[in-house]
């Protein structure tokens, strides 16, 4: 949805960056931060979570829903894991190390850090974690930072264990890798201060590029992630779970905002419709006994059922698209799968479909006595599994009449999103009460200060001074995530406005021509500037070499540059080529003179481009043309 007035809607965002921290053992063990192959693991085990009660005594709204569906969970572990990782062994001290990086981002992000460090559990039972908490620790609050768009707040940073990573689901059973888990990471938690979707990466790009100066956090795919809270006026907060790639925060947001704005359209309808949701599950089996629906015929002959429910006034509403190729209907069928596991759900607005016949649909129309606007949503598997998915959908549909449900939505790659969870409640956090907590003196905080690395402003007017970038393009190179990687390019092979200008505009105009850029790695763009710094290649030469490194990163860069043909050419044979073009243009050198330059700097491009350098092009040129004209 494009052209939204984001004032007048009234959006509020904030972000929580999630960034894993580069320390030599785990936060709570000493086994190292070391990501492994599956294939390494030399020991698995099993376990079964579920939902428990508080010191308060109450049951978390998230953890509960995650339980009703019954799950085996598996874990593969290594030897680089222990005990402690199993939930077998209590944990160990806080590390020292996170502790130190965590309090130095706290000051740079102008945060007050507190006195005493407390461990706290957060219960999670989706079986990313072994014990079926997370440890978590507050480190510090009150901060801020400055963004073109105005300032926003830095509420709170938390130094916690990173969870396992999932590596399949199989029927019942969730596989996962004890590797990731323990890794310790920062969570930076933004006041809801975001007004737009471009201030959200901007706020994501401020606080990512401050991380990544301390020096001590990790890089690649999953090591940083973002989730983004999105509310407007008349919705709810909304949390995207886990957005990986910064790209994505401003389509996350959009979408969103479009979505709410969607459902507030239906709610409206629905009010007027007078829309209410039955509570009876009906058993439409005997309709369907015949039916060709691959999906209904194996659920019925395998002893199943097809359950269907009444929804009164939302004909023509369940298919209303919320968001690209999402739905009302997507919202049902992702609250079903959840809820029981089923593969999905049917709903009138998109039938007759999937085998099932028009006759079929008046039938079901005609048992469950439906109005011109009434609508029915059914399902087929085993019964539990059935009545749940339904029950689930109830529970939505009537959401649907009241507002914006405040859930947890995870990101798709085109970024719209999916439902996960109910927003967690307050039930989640208690104590930890097998780890000591940790004094944060005075002395501490004055040591850390004195450490502080530079920041990214001063990184900016170093650029200028020392490697003579002009302004905007050392401002784009030291507010990037790369900006590390640019000096090591630059001290090794020099050319820091080549460097400088290939990273921020070159890559960004192949991604706006649809060339994969992701795929080029750190290791990619110093191949590509050591060949060219050995003479190998030009500067002319790394637009093609990337792209096509781009379609193959697994081949060498300069196996890419023999494939293209475009080896640099030698000066000989550039001055032989430039003379065989002047040569051969001779009327019009001399009819024009040195402003025949021009004219011929195009067909000597058009056969050297890529072979040489411009420079080089240039002069040879200039030499040939006032050969020719002193004749």
């Amino acid at each position: 949805m494009t052209g939204i007035d984001y004032k007048a809607v009234g959006l509020k965002a904030g972000l929580e960056i999630h960034q894993q921290l580069a320390t030599k053992t785990k936060l709570f063990c000493n086994c190292p931060t070391e990501i492994r192959e599956v294939a390494d693991s030399n020991f698995e085990f099993f376990r079964y979570l579920r939902a428990s009660r508080s010191e308060l005594g109450e049951v978390d709204r998230a953890a509960a829903e995650q339980a009703m569906v019954k799950r085996r969970f598996m874990y593969k572990a290594y030897d680089t894991t222990c005990l402690i990782e199993n939930d077998e062994e209590p944990p160990m001290p806080l590390n020292k190390e996170a502790l130190e990086v965590a309090l130095k981002a706290s000051i740079m992000l102008n945060m007050t850090p507190v006195d005493e460090v407390f461990v706290m559990r957060k219960i999670v039972v989706d079986g990313s974690n072994t014990s079926g908490f997370q440890r978590t620790c507050f480190i510090s609050s009150g901060g801020y930072l400055d963004t073109d768009l105005g300032r926003v707040g830095v509420d709170t940073l938390c130094l916690e264990e990173d969870a396992c990573s999932k590596i399949e689901t199989k029927d019942d059973t969730v596989v996962y890798s004890l590797d990731r888990l323990g890794i310790p990471l920062v969570e930076i938690a933004t006041a809801p201060d975001i007004k737009s979707p471009k201030q959200a990466r901007e706020v994501a790009l401020h606080i990512g590029t401050t991380l990544r100066a301390l020096g001590k956090v990790k890089r690649g795919l999953g090591t940083i992630r973002q989730d983004v809270n999105v509310s407007i006026a008349r919705g709810a907060r909304v949390e995207i779970k886990g957005v990986q790639a910064l790209d994505l925060i401003e389509q996350v947001v959009e979408n969103e905002v479009g979505r709410q704005l969607m459902l507030l359209e239906i709610m409206d309808e629905l009010i007027k419709r007078n829309a209410r949701v039955s509570e009876e599950i009906v058993d439409i089996s005997d309709v369907l006994k015949n039916t060709t629906s691959k999906v209904v015929k194996k659920a019925l002959s395998s002893g199943g059922v097809a359950y269907a429910i009444r929804l009164s006034g939302f004909k023509g509403l369940i298919g209303k698209e919320i968001q690209t190729n999402r739905r009302l209907g997507s919202e049902f069928s992702d609250r079903a799968k959840r809820a029981s596991g089923v593969g999905g759900i049917f709903h009138i607005d998109e039938l007759p479909n999937y085998g099932i016949t028009q006759e079929e649909v008046d039938a079901i129309v005609k048992k469950l006595d439906l109005g011109p606007q009434d609508a029915f949503v059914m399902v087929a598997d085993k019964e539990k599994k059935a009545k749940m998915a339904m029950q689930a959908v109830m529970r939505r549909a009537k959401e649907a009449m009241i507002g914006i449900p405040e859930e947890t939505r995870g990101p798709l790659p085109n970024g719209n999103t999916e439902y996960m969870r109910p927003l967690p409640g307050r039930a989640r956090m208690y104590p930890e009460t097998d780890i000591l907590s940790e004094e944060i003196t005075e002395k501490m905080i004055l040591s850390i200060k004195q450490d502080l690395p530079e920041l990214l402003t001063e990184k900016k007017e170093r650029f200028m001074k020392e490697y003579g970038l002009n302004e905007e393009l050392a401002g784009h190179i030291a507010f990037s995530v790369s900006n590390d990687l640019f000096e090591e390019i630059v001290k090794a092979y020099g050319n820091p406005t080549l460097v400088a200008r290939t990273m921020h505009g070159t890559l960004t105009e192949l991604r706006r021509d649809g060339v994969p850029v992701e795929n080029i790695t750190d290791e990619h763009l110093k191949d590509v500037f050591m060949l060219v710094s050995e003479g190998k290649a030009s500067k002319e030469a790394i637009p093609g070499m990337l792209t096509e490194i781009a379609k193959e990163p697994g081949r060498k860069a300069e196996d890419i540059l023999k494939k293209l043909g475009i080896s640099i050419m030698s000066e000989e044979e550039v001055e032989k080529i430039i003379g065989d073009i002047v040569m051969s243009k001779k009327d019009f050198v001399r009819e024009k003179g040195d402003a025949a330059q021009s004219g011929l700097m195009g067909l000597a491009m058009s056969q050297l481009r890529g072979k040489a350098d411009g420079k080089l092009i240039n002069r040879i040129l200039k030499e040939k043309i006032n050969e020719v004209l002193k004749e």
